[in-house]
């Protein structure tokens, strides 16, 4: 299947493992809804900074993607990466605009355990990001 220009852009940043053309892909307006935080957060930079540091938690050598769903103007991509010795199950759902840049991007996450240590890493994360 041929997959949207912003879909296709994803891929090719997450095989490898490159946060840097994050800004490019994600629309001024970008919300990311995290599993961890309860409240969506708006805007280039702050998303950009979740999934950058989303990016040196979750990408090691096992994260893959088992399944995709597509439509035109969205997906959904359950992936499936081990951390820490913890089998973590998860989907991206994943919305762009007509100019192929990401609007929304919502990470749902399994086990109780996955969620608890990837909030821990994102915080440790973002922390450094910030300086402390």
């Amino acid at each position: 299947m041929t997959h949207p220009a912003a879909l296709a852009q994803w891929h090719h940043l997450v095989q490898t493992h490159d946060s840097a053309g994050l800004w490019a892909l994600l629309a001024e307006d970008a919300v990311f809804h995290s599993p961890v935080v309860h409240t969506p957060q708006v805007g280039r930079p702050i998303v950009s900074a979740y999934l950058t540091a989303a990016f040196q938690v979750f990408f090691n050598d096992s994260f893959r993607y088992v399944r995709e769903t597509i439509a035109d103007d969205h997906a959904v991509l359950e992936f499936a990466v081990t951390l820490d010795g913890i089998e973590v199950n998860g989907v991206d759902i994943i919305s762009w605009n007509a100019d192929g840049r990401i609007t929304q991007f919502k990470v749902m996450l399994r086990p109780l355990k996955a969620v608890n240590l990837i909030h821990q890493r994102m915080g440790e994360m973002l922390a450094a990001r910030k300086g402390g």
